[in-house]
């Protein structure tokens, strides 16, 4: 098991420098000690890979109290002689509680990777350890420009996605892409590098895939033996002759342009949308990704308005249900689901769920309200404004009595098709 040190979490987002979390990880490890750390700047420098002012810096910002709470967090104990001569100083860290808030660091972590890097890999540990799905602009917000005009300014994405990059590939954490919340990264923090493993051939030669040995048509002769004199001391190159065509030359035609295919990442599902829409499961292999997006936006749009995901969910299954029952069948379900299955009907309330209190089933007040001003108005209705009343040919058009859509064929039971279903399924609950 590697060593690990605790570094408070004011350390990685407060106001101290990205050199300040390497120098503090590892007086930390050195602290451990009986002694406690003895270890001089020029050999801390050593350690770290930075320059010797950067570790000065570094613990003096340490060492002194942070401007926001008054808190040092390395104290120096020095022990040189009035002379000159003596022993260099004692350092020693604040003992931290386990109420206060901090990511475990590996300490060799801190002389594999620079500053930067480090900063990173202590802001994802704390992430993953308390379960917060991090985003870029998260880590922008920690990996903050230390100086220059940008000062204090968030790191943009590009650079905290090459940081990333980095520590991606030199194995201390694993990106499993678009698996988490929303479609966001999920992240492993190794506390160990991890490589991908060497792959031998096991046949003979580094032609094996060909069964013939090696792939070269001559052997070089300075691998064979160092003994022999050089090939181009025995050799003389000789020029290739040149073919020149003498008789008129066609121009081949070129090929049509061939059109690539998207290569880009996969469509995902949040794991709370694809449980909403279990009931309509069979209908989405056959939609386009473009609806199916649409389709998710809309449900986590109601979902983010307060609806639960179980009234949503049965509202799919209801419809879906009295659509199977119904004699016509659904020739474009991406239409019927964006236009008729997830949209919600009722009042402006949002408890309201086609003129009934969805958590308690009692009849809606403001429906009722409505219904008693305008006759025409039930609440199977969706939400929203009425359409506006445009003058149109008399004995042409037709309304629907539920919503009011408009149609130039007669309408059976006065009814469209999207509010057909529902007004089925009502007459069957009743």
């Amino acid at each position: 098991m590697p060593q690990r040190v605790r570094v408070p979490l004011r350390i990685i987002v407060g106001f101290y420098s990205d050199a300040a979390v390497s120098v503090y990880t590892k007086v930390a490890a050195l602290e451990r000690r009986k002694t406690g750390c003895e270890a001089g700047v020029a050999y801390l420098s050593a350690l770290l890979g930075i320059s010797r002012s950067t570790v000065e810096r570094a613990l003096t910002q340490l060492m002194r109290p942070a401007p926001d709470d008054d808190i040092a967090e390395v104290t120096s104990y020095r022990r040189t002689l009035p002379g000159g001569t003596g022993t260099t100083a004692v350092r020693r860290v604040r003992a931290v509680s386990r109420a206060e808030h901090g990511a475990w660091v590996p300490t060799r972590a801190a002389e594999a990777l620079n500053p930067r890097q480090l900063r990173a890999y202590a802001a994802l540990a704390y992430a993953t350890a308390t379960g917060h799905h991090i985003t870029l602009a998260d880590l922008g917000q920690v990996l903050r420009h230390r100086s220059g005009r940008a000062a204090g300014q968030p790191l943009d994405p590009r650079s905290v996605r090459r940081i990333l990059r980095a520590l991606e590939d030199l194995g201390w954490i694993s990106v499993d892409r678009r698996a988490g919340y929303r479609g966001r990264h999920l992240y492993t923090v190794h506390d160990e590098p991890v490589q991908a493993p060497l792959t031998a051939d096991l046949d003979e030669g580094s032609g094996a895939d060909l069964g013939e040995g090696s792939l070269a048509s001559k052997e070089h002769h300075l691998t064979d033996s160092p003994d022999d004199p050089p090939a181009a001391a025995l050799d003389i190159r000789r020029r290739r002759e040149q073919v020149v065509a003498r008789g008129p030359v066609e121009n081949p035609t070129e090929p049509p342009p061939v059109r690539r295919g998207y290569a880009g990442p996969e469509l995902t599902l949040a794991p709370r949308i694809w449980r909403v829409l279990e009931p309509v499961h069979e209908l989405l292999p056959g939609l386009s990704p473009y609806v199916v997006r649409e389709l998710a936006r809309a449900v986590g749009r109601q979902l983010d308005e307060g609806q639960e995901p179980e009234r949503v969910r049965q509202r799919l299954g209801h419809r879906y249900a009295a659509m199977l029952m119904s004699a016509e069948p659904i020739c474009d379900p991406g239409r019927w689901l964006l236009g008729a299955a997830v949209v919600r009907r009722g009042c402006g309330l949002t408890g309201c769920e086609s003129g009934r209190i969805w958590r308690t089933g009692a009849p809606c007040e403001v429906c009722a309200h409505l219904r008693a001003v305008d006759g025409q108005r039930p609440p199977g209705q969706p939400s929203g404004p009425r359409r506006p009343a445009y003058p149109r040919p008399p004995g042409r058009w037709h309304e629907c009595e539920s919503c009011g859509a408009p149609s130039r064929q007669p309408l059976a039971d006065g009814l469209c098709l999207p509010c057909r279903p529902a007004n089925d399924l009502l007459r069957s609950l009743r």
